[in-house]
């Protein structure tokens, strides 16, 4: 079966170096071109094309797919079928159709639910009690696709959207490398997505990451989990932005006394905040303006800035 893989972060590596692992035909590998990266610009491989570059495979980095060359390219490779992870570009009809087993993608959701580029942010952020991965053959519409395989994968309460990334990706890998002989002796029987049950996720947008000292405490909670490693939660402060890294949720009855984005304690190891209810937030590591990421206990230590009393507000002015 000639393969080619089309993906680009961090999550598609673990998925290509099984394929490799597992002595499949990789006929060229696709990803995004090098971008400039950090504060120096410096150009920077994605990091599906550094794993590609390990195993010495044919590495392809078309500026778009809607340029007909960069898809005879592709098909020049005359692959059996098209796997892509976390590609980041629209598949034109063409690479849709061509390959006899079809294209099939990697999605890191239970579809129909969460289609769309931040399916693990949203299912965090919602506080759902499991995820997963599905298998399904690509169509025109975004992650619209017959159903191939699926498989589970619980959220625990003390998971952010960084573990949930690395665990989703294993689970990629492992259920993409059981589906694929099935799918080569043409024993999967693809299940239509029910329409009523599709929801969105899309792209995480500016200005979500800020916290609503408003809501439930579980619901700040669980956004500051669901925005870890990025874009990372944030509030105000005495217009100054901190960022929340992490975070324990706590039930107190003077929370709920409270107003809302209050300081309630300060401890050797936390910053205690009031929510909209009995359950206040323990922000246990931090970033303040201009500062490295540190732990609350480390950054308590070095300053008095925040005070008991005192309260972080909803300015969506410093956004």
């Amino acid at each position: 079966m000639k393969i080619v893989f089309m993906g680009t972060p961090d999550f598609s590596v673990p998925i290509l170096r099984g394929l490799v692992e597992a002595d499949y035909q990789i006929k060229a590998v696709v990803t995004q071109p090098d971008r400039p990266k950090g504060r120096k610009k410096i150009m920077t491989a994605p990091p599906v094309k550094e794993e590609a570059l390990k195993h010495g495979l044919t590495v392809l980095q078309p500026e778009t797919l809607k340029a007909e060359e960069n898809v005879d390219d592709i098909l020049k490779m005359e692959p059996d079928v098209i796997i892509t992870a976390a590609f980041g570009q629209i598949l034109p009809e063409r690479l849709l159709t061509a390959p006899s087993f079809g294209a099939i993608n990697v999605h890191a959701s239970l579809l129909p639910k969460y289609r769309g580029g931040a399916p693990i942010h949203q299912a965090v952020i919602d506080g759902e009690e499991k995820t997963g991965i599905t298998i399904m053959y690509m169509v025109k519409a975004l992650d619209a696709g017959d159903i191939l395989a699926k498989r589970e994968l619980p959220i625990e309460d003390s998971d952010t959207t960084g573990s949930l990334h690395d665990s989703l990706s294993i689970v990629g890998r492992d259920l993409l490398l059981d589906t694929l002989p099935l799918l080569k002796q043409n024993r999967l029987e693809p299940v239509a997505q029910n329409p009523s049950e599709v929801t969105f996720a899309p792209n995480i947008g500016r200005g979500q990451e800020q916290i609503d000292w408003d809501k439930p405490g579980k619901e700040i909670y669980n956004q500051i989990r669901g925005m870890n490693p990025w874009p990372v939660a944030y509030s105000n402060y005495n217009g100054k932005v901190f960022k929340i890294w992490k975070a324990q949720k706590r039930q107190l009855q003077i929370a709920k006394e409270s107003e809302p984005g209050t300081i309630i304690s300060i401890n050797e190891e936390a910053i205690v905040v009031a929510a909209a209810d009995d359950i206040a937030i323990e922000i246990t590591e931090l970033q303040p303006a201009g500062k490295k990421r540190m732990e609350a206990a480390d950054y308590l230590r070095g300053s008095h800035e925040l005070q008991t009393g005192e309260s972080f507000t909803n300015d969506k002015k410093n956004i």
